[in-house]
C-alpha cells in the first residue's frame, strides 16, 4: 500500500512553517496516542504521524522528500514501486542478468542490518519537563541469548554451513520465459537466507539466538520538553542483525497537567482570583511561578480579564531559543456572602458613585462581559 502525503497526513501546506509543523503534530499525537485512543486504527495512524513529523521536522529530510518524494534515490529502481520484484518472482535484476549477463546489485541477506527501533511512552509530571531530570526506564529488549552466545546452536554444537545454498542463503532458478531463460535468485527455503543450519538448537531461546529482556536505561528528560515531543535514544533499539549496528529508541512524552499552571508552547499561564477591593483599590501581592514566587503590582481598578505578562518567568525552550513568559490573568471575585455592615458599605459606595446598587451591579457585569468578549 503507498503511504499517504506528509503533508496530507499532518494536515498542512508545503509552505508551513517549522512552529506550524509542530504544532500539527502535537495535535494529531495527542489525538492518536494509544495511550489515549482506543480506536483500532489509532496505533497506525499515531505512527503515521510520528513518521510524518521525523521527516517534516528535519531540513534535509524535507529538502529530499520534497524533491523525490516517498522515493529513496539511493535505492535504484526498486524505490519507484513495483519494479524491486519478490521473493518467488523476478524482477528488472533478473531481467538485465538475463540480457547482459552483469552482476547487478542485490541484497545480500547475511549483509550486517540495523536493528528495529523501539518507542517508549513516558509519563512525567509538569515540573520535571519543564526543568528536565535524570531517570531510569525500564524497556524490553531482545538481547543475544547467553547460553549460546546468539549462535542459536546448543551449547558444545556449532551452526552449519547450509549445503543446498553453500553458505550463501540465495539459491539461483533457471526459468524459460518467451524471452528466454531468466535466471532469478531467491532466499534458500532451507536455511531461510541465513546461510547457516542447526542439527541442535539451544534450549533456551530455541535456535532464534535472542532473548527478550527487560533492560534499564539511563535516560534525560530535556529541559523544557513538551507534551507529545520526543527523544532519540541513540542505539538503545533492538540489537542489529548480522554485526549491524542497533537500532534507537525513541521517547514520547506525555505530560501530566499541573494544579495551578496552563503551558502553551514555552509560555506559562496562571489564573489569578482577586477579592473586589484588591482590584478596586490595588495591591502588591505574590504570584507563584515555575520558577518561584515573584512581587507584583495590581493597579487600582483593575478589571477581570486583564493580563500581566511576567517576562522571562516561563519554560526554556528544549531547542535552546530564549525562555517564555508567564501570563497572569485576572479574575475579579465578587463575594457570595455579606454581613450587614458590608452590605451597607456597598449601598454607601453606591450612593457615593451617583448610582443605585441595582445600576452599579449592571454596569460592573456588562463591564466583565464585554472584558471577555474582547470589547
Amino acid at each position: 500500500m503507498s503511504k499517504r502525503d506528509y503533508y496530507d497526513v499532518l494536515g498542512i501546506t508545503k509552505s508551513a512553517s517549522k512552529d506550524e509543523i509542530r504544532k500539527a503534530y502535537r495535535s494529531l499525537s495527542k489525538k492518536y496516542h494509544p495511550d489515549l485512543n482506543k480506536a483500532d486504527d489509532a496505533v497506525d495512524k499515531f505512527k503515521e504521524v510520528t513518521e510524518a513529523y521525523e521527516v517534516l521536522s528535519d531540513d534535509s529530510k524535507k529538502a529530499n522528500y520534497d524533491q523525490y518524494g516517498h522515493t529513496d534515490p539511493n535505492q535504484g529502481f526498486g524505490g519507484f514501486g513495483g519494479g524491486g520484484g519478490g521473493a518467488d518472482g523476478f524482477g528488472f535484476d533478473d531481467i538485465f542478468s538475463s540480457f547482459f549477463g552483469g552482476n547487478t546489485r542485490r541484497r545480500d541477506p547475511n549483509a550486517p542490518r540495523k536493528g528495529d527501533d523501539l518507542q517508549y511512552s513516558m509519563n512525567i509530571d509538569f515540573m520535571e519537563a519543564v526543568f528536565g531530570k535524570e531517570t531510569e526506564v525500564e524497556i524490553p529488549k531482545e538481547e543475544d541469548c547467553d547460553t549460546c552466545d546468539g549462535s542459536g546452536a546448543k551449547k558444545g554444537t556449532k551452526p552449519k554451513t547450509c549445503t543446498h545454498c553453500g553458505g550463501s542463503g540465495q539459491i539461483s532458478v533457471t526459468q524459460n520465459t518467451p524471452l528466454g531463460q531468466m535466471v532469478n535468485r531467491r532466499a534458500c527455503q532451507h536455511c531461510q537466507g541465513t546461510g547457516k543450519i542447526i542439527p541442535e538448537k539451544c534450549s533456551t531461546c530455541h535456535g532464534a539466538g535472542k532473548v527478550t529482556k527487560r533492560k534499564k536505561i539511563k535516560v534525560t528528560i530535556p529541559e523544557g520538553v513538551d507534551d507529545g515531543q520526543q527523544l532519540r535514544v541513540s542505539g538503545q533499539g533492538e540489537p542489529g542483525h548480522k554485526g549491524g549496528p542497533a537500532g534507537d529508541l525513541y521517547i514520547v512524552f506525555r505530560v501530566r497537567a499541573h494544579e495551578k499552571f496552563i503551558r502553551e508552547d514555552d509560555d506559562i499561564y496562571l489564573e489569578l482570583n482577586l477579592s473586589f477591593p484588591q482590584a478596586s483599590l490595588g495591591d502588591e501581592i505574590e504570584v507563584p511561578t515555575v520558577q518561584g514566587n515573584v512581587n507584583l503590582k495590581i493597579p487600582a481598578g483593575t478589571q477581570t480579564g486583564t493580563r500581566f505578562r511576567l517576562k522571562g518567568k516561563g519554560v526554556k525552550n528544549v531547542h535552546g531559543r530564549g525562555i517564555g513568559d508567564q501570563h497572569v490573568v485576572v479574575k475579579v471575585l465578587t463575594p457570595k456572602k455579606m454581613t450587614e455592615k458590608q452590605k451597607e458599605l456597598m449601598r454607601e459606595f453606591a450612593a457615593i458613585s451617583g448610582d443605585s446598587l441595582d445600576e452599579y451591579s449592571s454596569s460592573l457585569f456588562d463591564k466583565i462581559k464585554r472584558s471577555i468578549k474582547g470589547d
